[in-house]
């Protein structure tokens, strides 16, 4: 028996019908904001990940890449691992002449997993703001994400934020290194005993204040006060990093969005240069996103600020409720006929269909239980409709009064 990869999941019809339901309200919610959809390729070439430095070793094993080999020459491409970086790469190919760009778009990601356990092809939400700097243009991004799954009907949604510079600006002072630096803070987010030993034995004030950051959470701006002034002399670049990110809780302390400061939760920083924050529902991690206002130049574009946010469409469609998609799901009718009246049937779907209702014609095996309706065409004028609920049948003359009942009209 063939079976599918793994790590891969088939998406069936009502897995379907919920991923188009969270798409349309987050795409109704992104064109609101003035967010315009955009969509790039599943391939790009592997020098979009490496050359820039914009994924960390670690992440780069998880590619999938092959030699894109047209019998002369060839480059190494790849399955775009990520969502953030092709939009930019768009955004230098296309739109540079727009000073600010709001993108939005869906698409498909792939990481590889030795184990098969994880999955390895994963669907997202994405949305980007170019061309804007500050907390206001964060704060638009965290809203509009909270709107969505708000829209979705998740009422208790967790959003914890973090700040990519504060945790790196201690990470320097311990290995210049960027990757060795990543690996670092992995090792001591899985709890790495023997790491932690051997920093508070070579680098206790900086392992205090790396413990401080790690373990310490809050859900205010008077909280990272607390924090500044417990690290001491720690460093600049942790001073400014910190001044930055009490701004930007500051404003969603305007705007009344609650959160909780995780300075841990920024895992997985690769180009992040600022705040980073993400999603929870019913403790399932459903997003995430932050500020990268150094990879737009550093792949060869023009010195353009940037953030965006992604949201998790896998993890999502088992959280949505069949009631809560009751507008998507159309009535459906199901067409028979009798004799040689294949034509009148076809003319009796189109003019269903006409009124934008679902018609299908039968055929034997179908499964009528998935049908409000049945409309039997026994000639040219003469037609049965049953409710297949009630199990009601009322004969009709002619097509329209059979259109009157089924789209609800008053009159014929």
């Amino acid at each position: 028996m063939i079976a599918r990869c793994k790590g891969c999941s088939d998406l069936l019809p009502e897995d379907m019908l919920r991923f188009r339901y969270i798409e349309s309200i987050f795409h109704d919610s992104c064109i609101t904001w003035g967010y315009e959809e955009v969509r790039t390729p599943m391939l790009e070439y592997l020098s979009l990940f490496t050359s820039s430095g914009t994924l960390t070793p670690q992440m780069l094993k998880r590619v999938y890449s092959f030699l894109d080999w047209d019998g002369w020459s060839g480059e190494r491409v790849v399955l775009r691992p990520d969502g953030t970086i092709p939009a930019a790469r768009l955004y230098i190919d296309n739109l540079q002449e727009m000073e600010v760009a709001r993108l939005c778009y869906t698409s498909n990601i792939f990481r590889f997993d030795e184990t098969g356990k994880k999955s390895r092809e994963n669907w997202q939400l994405g949305a980007e703001l170019i061309g804007v700097t500050g907390s206001e243009a964060n704060a638009e991004l965290i809203t509009l994400a909270l709107e969505t799954l708000s829209r979705l009907g998740f009422e208790d949604v967790e959003l914890r934020l973090s700040h990519s510079q504060l945790i790196k600006a201690v990470l320097a002072q311990l290995e210049p290194n960027a990757d060795e630096q990543h690996k670092i803070f992995d090792q001591l987010l899985d709890g790495d005993v023997a790491l932690m030993s051997r920093l508070e034995a070579e680098k206790p004030e900086l392992f205090r204040t790396l413990k401080l950051l790690m373990e310490n959470k809050g859900t205010s701006a008077a909280f990272l006060k607390n924090v500044m002034a417990m690290a001491g002399t720690a460093g600049g670049d942790l001073e400014e990093s910190l001044n930055d990110f009490i701004a930007g809780v500051d404003v969603l302390d305007k705007l009344g969005v609650s959160y909780q400061i995780d300075l841990a939760s920024g895992k997985g920083f690769e180009y992040y240069t600022g705040v980073i924050f993400h999603l929870f529902v019913n403790g399932e991690h459903v997003g995430g996103g932050g500020r990268y206002d150094k990879l737009i130049p550093l792949l060869g574009g023009p010195d353009k600020p940037a953030a965006g946010f992604a949201l998790y469409l896998n993890r999502l469609i088992p959280m949505i409720d069949a009631e809560d998609m009751y507008d998507m799901v159309e009535e459906k009718i199901l067409i028979k006929y009798e004799g040689d009246n294949l034509k009148n049937a076809y003319e009796m779907a189109n003019l269903i269909r006409e009124c934008g209702i679902s018609a299908e014609l039968f055929y034997p095996g179908v499964d009528t239980a998935a049908y409000g309706w049945a409309v039997t065409v026994k000639a040219a004028d003469s037609y049965e409709v049953t409710d297949l609920i009630e199990d009601k049948t009322t004969e009709f003359k002619n097509q329209a009064e059979v259109i009157c009942l089924l789209s609800g009209e008053e009159d014929a």
